[in-house]
């Protein structure tokens, strides 16, 4: 299940892990925040009871969209190519 909300500077899209049998591990939330400049993702480290976060440009999210079809390599992609 996911969830997108609007606001006034971003786009927010949360992940919610509902997993396919009762007796799967069930990951935290992961919230993906899209702003004008970068990509945030988000999660709670249940461990250390923090949230951890990691910043993408766009361009890095292009690649690492690019990657999950792609085989086992090294790419480089076009400029301005968008996927």
């Amino acid at each position: 299940m996911f969830t997108i909300e609007h606001e006034f500077d971003a786009t927010v899209i949360t992940l919610v892990d509902e997993g396919d049998d009762p007796k799967d591990y069930l990951q935290e939330d992961v919230t993906i925040e899209v702003f004008e400049d970068c990509v945030t993702t988000a999660q709670l480290d249940t461990q250390t009871e923090t949230v951890m976060t990691v910043t993408y440009s766009h361009a890095q999210l292009r690649e690492l969209a690019a990657a999950l079809n792609l085989p086992e390599g090294v790419y480089r992609l076009s400029p301005g190519k968008k996927t």
